[in-house]
């Protein structure tokens, strides 16, 4: 029973008003489970505050306000025992926003940026985007669980290398990386002198109590000194086209190098936005806790069917709606386009970096969910006897 009396079966129309995610197949009996937003209405507070704010009348220029700030560092206090401090959050419209910046003030034209993949696909282009060389490493599956190849990483990091961009918790593996993993991550970046730039977007989607979430900043002083921390509301609470996000870095040079980049490029923050993501850091609280324990069932409904579906398998994610799903045993030429037909629209893995597999978001009514992987059962299974004949 959910320990809150929030209505997450309650499947909302949004074939009826514009919007990316179920716009992709307008007019197709697709249902889509692709881009990472849920098809759930956002919080009860954060309706309220922002109908509040409209009663207001007038939307004149509006910079962030003490209140906001102080809502988010206790939250982030709260939720995730880092103390962070009103200068260093620098505000923005979206962690993508913060990428690019990052690259753009850590280093020179060709200079080269590490990443890991599988990763949301932002991160390989960011680089490119400031004429920086993107330089991968894969993240290894063992025993279950996706970490780290550390010899392959050390390798990979040259005296051109500047940043190392994290996403932690991971987009689309949904590992939770722990203490040591982090720790042995701060001091591969001590040791080469490297930025950090941490997307740590997903972090209030924690659904494993086993593994919390650490923000790398938080390891020691040093490492904070290095890292530009990326989060947002928009995940956490639903509410990603109110475009609100922060980059919180506690060094001042390197803040600055930031926001220099930021001028006359980076817009300032929608006011609702703003708003929004107040009311969510400070009462969104009690709809998390909510969301969390029905993604859970929604989780194991996904983990029982991938597991009924031949040629595919995934992992249990420790954090976010996504699953991560391995369909190079299907024998499919295009798995994204073969459940595609199939009437379930779900992200291709390629531009994350790992063709084969697909990207599952289970972030929604549970009835959806179960009439979505009841057609990939059903497809797959027809699949797999045509390949028997």
């Amino acid at each position: 029973m959910s320990p809150a009396p929030f209505d997450f079966d309650h499947v909302p129309d949004r074939r009826a008003v514009p919007g990316e995610k179920w716009g992709r197949y307008a007019g197709r009996d697709v249902l889509p489970l692709w881009v990472a937003d849920m098809d759930f209405p956002a919080p009860p507070p954060v309706i309220d505050a922002i109908r509040a704010r409209i009663d207001h009348r007038v939307f004149g220029y509006t910079d962030p306000w003490p209140s906001l700030s102080e809502a988010v560092i206790e939250g982030i206090a709260r939720d995730h025992g880092w103390r962070i401090e009103a200068d260093w959050i620098v505000w923005l419209p979206g962690v993508v926003t913060g990428f690019n910046l990052a690259c753009r003030a850590t280093g020179e034209a060709g200079d080269e940026v590490f990443t890991a993949t599988p990763v949301y696909p932002p991160f390989l282009t960011a680089p490119g985007n400031s004429d920086r060389r993107l330089v991968t490493r894969a993240l290894k599956l063992d025993n279950g669980r996706w970490g780290w190849d550390r010899a392959e990483v050390e390798d990979a990091i040259t005296a051109r290398t500047r940043l190392l961009m994290l996403c932690n918790p991971h987009n689309p593996v949904g590992r939770v990386f722990d203490r040591d993993e982090l720790t042995w991550l701060a001091g591969l970046a001590a040791r080469h002198d490297l930025t950090i730039c941490s997307d740590e977007i997903h972090c209030g989607l924690v659904l494993d109590p086993a593994t919390p979430h650490i923000p790398i900043a938080v390891l020691d002083a040093a490492t904070a000194r290095r890292t530009i921390t990326l989060m947002a509301p928009s995940k956490t609470w639903n509410i990603p086209a109110l475009y609100c996000a922060l980059a919180i870095i506690p060094d001042p040079g390197l803040r600055r190098r930031f926001r220099h980049e930021m001028r006359g490029v980076v817009p300032h923050n929608n006011l609702l936005g703003l708003v929004a993501a107040e009311a969510a850091y400070r009462d969104g609280g009690p709809w998390r806790t909510a969301l969390l324990d029905y993604l859970r069932g929604n989780l194991d409904l996904v983990l029982d069917a991938v597991a009924s579906m031949p040629g595919l398998a995934t992992t249990r994610p420790e954090a976010t709606y996504l699953a991560w799903i391995d369909c190079r045993g299907a024998g499919l030429e295009d798995p994204m386009r073969f459940f595609e037909d199939a009437g379930v629209g779900l992200s291709d893995g390629a531009p994350f970096g790992m063709p084969g597999f697909v990207r599952l978001n289970f972030g929604c009514p549970r009835a959806l969910l179960g009439e979505a992987l009841r057609r990939m059962q059903g497809a797959l299974h027809a699949h797999d006897a045509a390949r028997a004949y």
